[in-house]
């Protein structure tokens, strides 16, 4: 629908009221960690609303509910299937690397939550990149306006500007832990750990953004054959180069 705004308000709606019910339920009534929850559960609530009407508004009837023909559900089926492949992939081998870091001592384990929460906080500048390739590449790939040039073009700039920002984003999210460090922990030996990743840190930021507007791309082609090989190559030698090089 390459509707921008609406997720986008629900989602600054949703964080504002979770904010604020953390804040009204934890810190002055006391209810701590159930009233974190129930925070969440009723910005979930409102974000899901808001984004129904949304819907509403644009002509359709999100209230309906109806029992999916076969067809339906192998159209689902093609959606969802390359998406849920490849997120997989991903918490499978981050869950990996959290199974490797913690038997690796409390400064390796430290050091690892301080980086990873870095990099999700600059990865996610590269996310407007896939959802772009997502939105505007299946209309170009096999719609009625088919045009390779022009996919071929929108992957170009996409990956140029992906770049582009990697490199930006390599060079300040590698500074931070690097030059600034007691932001995060005083601790000598957590600091340590830090700065040994520095060099494939820089790295892996650099290329992310890049990588997903690739990825943005593979998934409007909904070739769920090469999206399920190539994340299962990467997760089996990422799992390999964990086990070679970890103590």
């Amino acid at each position: 629908m390459k509707d921008s705004w609406g997720p986008l308000k629900a989602l600054a709606v949703a964080s504002a009221v979770n904010g604020i019910g953390d804040i009204v339920l934890c810190s002055f009534l006391g209810y701590g960690i159930a009233g974190a929850a129930w925070a969440t559960m009723v910005s979930q609530v409102v974000a899901g609303y808001m984004m129904i009407t949304s819907l509403n508004k644009k002509g359709y009837n999100a209230y309906t509910i109806s029992i999916p023909s076969l067809d339906d559900l192998q159209t689902i089926f093609g959606l969802a299937a390359p998406v849920f492949i490849m997120m997989m992939a991903k918490v499978a081998f981050y869950a990996l690397i959290i199974y490797f870091v913690t038997n690796m001592g409390t400064h390796t384990a430290a050091a690892h939550q301080v980086m990873i929460q870095t990099y999700c906080m600059c990865t996610v500048w590269g996310e407007p990149l896939s959802q772009t390739a997502q939105s505007f590449m299946p209309e170009l790939l096999y719609g009625i306006n088919k045009n390779l040039p022009k996919a071929r073009m929108l992957l170009k700039s996409l990956v140029i500007i992906g770049a582009s920002l990697g490199l930006i984003l390599g060079i300040v999210g590698t500074s931070v832990p690097w030059l600034f460090p007691n932001i995060f922990t005083s601790d000598r030996k957590v600091i340590h750990e830090m700065h040994k990743v520095l060099a494939p840190y820089f790295f892996a930021l650099a290329v992310t953004p890049a990588t997903h507007s690739l990825e943005g791309t593979l998934l409007a082609g909904r070739d769920l054959k090469f999206v399920s090989l190539s994340m299962s190559g990467c997760f089996s030698l990422g799992a390999v180069v964990l086990l070679v090089i970890s103590p």
